[in-house]
């Protein structure tokens, strides 16, 4: 019994220490998967916790469901929260245990949203799940929801053009509350799950949104003049001091000043807009989340934070096409 006792302890401990010592990730999750997983299992308690688990229950949930030690310090390198922890955990372990946990953890969280009558407050959390699982199951590459969104009807178009001038004649305060406002009907027409502005200690948000499995925070201003480089270096340093994959939107209704964007630099984590790239996309038909996505790409491909719809899609692109 000594000899089977001490075999068996051999090969876990070989289990887990092989990860460790390589330093290399055994799951195929990738960051953006991970980002996915913390969305899913910290949305009732926040972040660093794991749906309703206290220090002590997580671990015997582990060591019922998988017959492993979630605080073993091999799974400790990230942090000491039960999030860090986990996030640790489905990187190390190979695939076929990091679907055991996941599948135990799912069931427990629809336990939780059922026995509790919660609302589940992830957009479409069982999508999201499910394609976690299937990465997990045969290695295909996990796509962030995409969900088909068509062009704004007219009316819709007429509509939101009808909102932005309007919001030109408002007071300036109650113009900066509209202009949100508008932002925010804007992501949620093109289904970029836009978050209401929110306040953290010591700063506004003006709100956030998600765009190919990314979240952007946005900083929203309607002022007189264009935007010079101290605000967005303020903004830049909100995103700095967020999560490493942060990204962020700079919106000005006015515009930027050349000399503002080239102090800004290259490379940055930020994109800009102004107000003529909405009037722009609105006469064009164009999606609002085409046009981020161009930005996107422009800001990857070039280093450069800002280009016009104009610049993007072409001075001749007719109404209601994308200029593709």
């Amino acid at each position: 019994m000594g000899i089977l006792s001490l075999d068996r302890s051999l090969i876990t401990t070989f289990h887990i220490w092989k990860p460790c010592c390589l330093e290399v990730a055994i799951s195929s999750l990738k960051p953006t998967d991970i980002r996915v997983i913390d969305d899913l299992m910290d949305f009732y308690r926040g972040r660093g916790y794991v749906l309703d688990f206290s220090d002590r229950t997580f671990s015997e949930f582990f060591a019922a469901e998988l017959d492993m030690d979630i605080y073993d310090p091999v799974f400790g390198e990230d942090g000491t929260s039960k999030g860090s922890h986990l996030r640790c955990f489905l990187r190390k372990v190979d695939d076929g245990v990091a679907l055991r946990a996941l599948q135990a953890l799912w069931a427990h969280r629809k336990e939780l949203i059922v026995g509790w009558n919660l609302t589940d407050t992830v957009p479409r959390a069982d999508v999201k799940f499910e394609r976690l699982v299937a990465k997990l199951q045969g290695g295909a590459p996990v796509q962030p929801p995409n969900p088909l969104v068509s062009r704004p009807t007219q009316e819709v178009i007429q509509e939101l053009r009808t909102n932005l001038y309007e919001i030109r004649n408002l007071p300036p305060q109650q113009r900066g509350y509209e202009f949100e406002r508008f932002l925010t009907k804007c992501f949620a027409i093109s289904g970029l799950e836009p978050r209401s502005p929110f306040r953290n200690v010591g700063e506004q948000i003006d709100g956030s949104f998600v765009l190919d499995g990314e979240t952007y925070l946005i900083e929203a201003k309607w002022v007189a003049d264009r935007i010079g480089n101290r605000d967005l270096h303020a903004f830049h340093g909100k995103l700095d001091g967020k999560a490493q994959w942060a990204r962020g939107l700079f919106v000005s209704y006015h515009g930027f000043t050349e000399e503002g964007l080239i102090s800004f630099g290259m490379g940055k984590k930020a994109i800009c807009m102004e107000g003529r790239d909405f009037y722009d996309a609105l006469e064009r038909g164009i999606p609002l989340r085409e046009v981020l996505e161009r930005k996107v790409r422009h800001a990857a491909e070039t280093g450069f934070p800002f280009a016009t719809v104009e610049q993007l899609y072409g001075s001749k692109a007719l109404k209601g096409t994308s200029g593709e």
